[in-house]
């Protein structure tokens, strides 16, 4: 059966997140029709987009709300998206991380101003010259850690030197790292806290990578807003996928995909209609609904299947946003400055977070990301008024009623949490909206368990192992079936850079 509005498409997209939607978009300037299919019914864009969840006018985000690749990421950079609807926002400070005894720690893009406010002289002249030297080996350093495993031309262009010293934050744990470059409490919580935005711990082996690559890009690119909400960036890839032909097909959920001589040929949606694809199918899915439910088992080697049903997941998450009458009274003073807030005491106290989690238990003192959208982009609410959004690291089950008995007490606890560094907190709440890890899966499929990292994202989940071996190309035991969801390499974060490097692999093989 034909696609709706004209022939067979050269390509199918399964999924309309940032990664599939970057992955049309690559396809179809190439010159393949391409058609995306999205379930949502009344949107594009999966976990990035925005939608009124407290109270008209306040407008929030429903998965990631702050975006440290939005300016820097190959993707986006080709792609051009500003010439589509795009405006980036800033606040003056991109992080602080303060903790109850009035001890903090801030990252700007400007130096002088991190140095000043890095726990003390001596750590902020540290933090200085990491990011100087950061600065100087970015452009290459991002193509070795985002392009297709193994980049070998980005390899080639840093100097032994800088290799080596790469090699020797990669291979430590963050804690570890963050004792052997600082010395105060406020500056050590810096990297290993962002490290935490997925599951990677202050003690995990080689873990310092992921939340030294956070704290660097907030110097470079920033912690940056899309102007109007996430769901910009979103809309902004329809408009460039729709200028160059291509579309999305909304309230279409994917069951199948069929294949025929050993070849992926079309796909099966939930209303019984088949759709052809003249050239590959690309999926922006969980890898286990894809092997393990929309193709047949017939095709996936036996082995797989068995990886693929323990596939390791990251930690779930628990969300909430806020309607606020004022903005957030933080005891800091540069907190109320700053795009993101985390909250996180100390290493012992990031230590105890993740044994908690990691335990099946709630965190009695959780760990937040917490982002104050509407200081940099004052279009997320009514004039004088803000919003506030913030997310902690939970198990994605609980026994004793589940989520649906603990959930409004968790949300009270992460009040608690934010008002002991901001006291009066409480008072300016006009309205929140609280969201467990079963709400995020339902909102969007490819949110096992409320993990919104593509799985486990520790180092042994990562290059030839994401999502497994041998298959860390984007290509799948099918032929032209494609992953191109967060669960290829590079991994979490909205980059577009899995979708945009599963493309380009079409591209060649076709």
């Amino acid at each position: 059966m034909e696609a709706p509005g004209g022939s067979d498409p050269d390509a199918i997209v399964i999924g309309s997140g940032p990664n599939g939607l970057v992955a049309a978009c690559v396809l179809a300037r190439a010159g393949l029709s391409t058609l995306v299919l999205e379930a949502n019914p009344d949107r594009a864009g999966g976990a990035v987009g925005s939608v009124q969840s407290t109270r008209p006018g306040f407008v929030h985000d429903v998965g990631a709300a702050f975006f440290p690749w939005g300016t820097l990421s190959p993707a986006f950079r080709d792609l051009d998206l500003g010439r589509h609807g795009l405006r980036w926002c800033s606040a003056e400070l991109e992080s602080c991380h303060p903790a109850p005894d009035g001890s903090y720690a801030c990252i700007s893009r400007d130096h002088d101003v991190s140095a000043r406010n890095f726990g003390s002289d001596a750590d902020g002249e540290t933090w200085r010259q990491v990011a100087q030297w950061y600065a100087r080996i970015e452009p290459h350093l991002l193509p070795m850690l985002m392009e297709p495993f193994p980049a070998i031309k980005p390899v080639l262009r840093l100097l032994p030197v800088h290799l080596l010293k790469i090699a020797s934050v990669f291979l430590s744990r963050g804690g570890g790292l963050a004792r052997r470059w600082f010395h105060s409490e406020a500056a050590r919580r810096v990297l290993p806290g962002l490290a935490l935005h997925v599951d990677v711990g202050p003690d995990d082996w080689f873990g310092a990578a992921l939340g030294f690559m956070l704290g660097m890009t907030a110097t470079t690119g920033g912690y940056v807003v899309p102007e109007g909400g996430a769901q910009s960036i979103s809309d902004a890839l329809v408009r460039l996928l729709e200028h160059h032909g291509g579309r999305v097909m909304l309230g279409a959920r994917v069951d199948d995909v069929i294949v025929r001589d050993g070849r992926a040929c079309a796909v099966r949606l939930q209303d019984g209609q088949e759709i052809a694809a003249g050239k590959a199918v690309l999926a922006n899915t969980d890898v286990g609904a894809l092997l393990l439910r929309m193709v047949d088992r017939e095709y996936i080697p036996g082995r797989l299947v068995e990886f693929t049903e323990r596939y390791p997941r990251g930690w779930g998450t628990f969300k909430m946003d806020w309607a606020l009458d004022e903005p957030v009274p933080w005891a800091v003073e540069p907190a109320r400055r700053s795009a993101v807030v985390h909250a996180g005491d100390s290493l012992d106290d990031l230590s105890r977070f993740t044994r908690q989690v990691r335990g099946g238990d709630l965190p009695d003192n959780p760990y937040l990301v917490i982002g104050q959208q509407s200081l940099a982009d004052p279009t997320r609410a009514p004039e004088g008024q803000h919003t506030l959004w913030a997310y902690s690291r939970v198990p994605p089950q609980l026994g004793d009623g589940g989520w649906e008995a603990h959930a409004q007490r968790f949300a009270d606890v992460v009040e608690q949490r934010i008002e002991g560094l901001a006291p009066g907190f409480g008072k300016t709440i006009l309205d929140r909206a609280v969201v467990a890890p079963p709400d995020l899966q339902a909102m969007d499929a490819n949110l096992v368990g409320g993990d919104l990292g593509g799985g486990s994202n520790a180092w042994h989940r990562q290059l030839l192992f994401r999502p497994m071996f041998p298959y860390f190309r984007y290509r799948m035991p099918v032929e032209r079936l494609y992953l191109c969801s967060s669960y290829a390499h590079p991994g979490a974060g909205v980059h577009g850079m899995c979708g945009y490097n599963a493309a380009r692999t079409v591209l060649r093989d076709v």
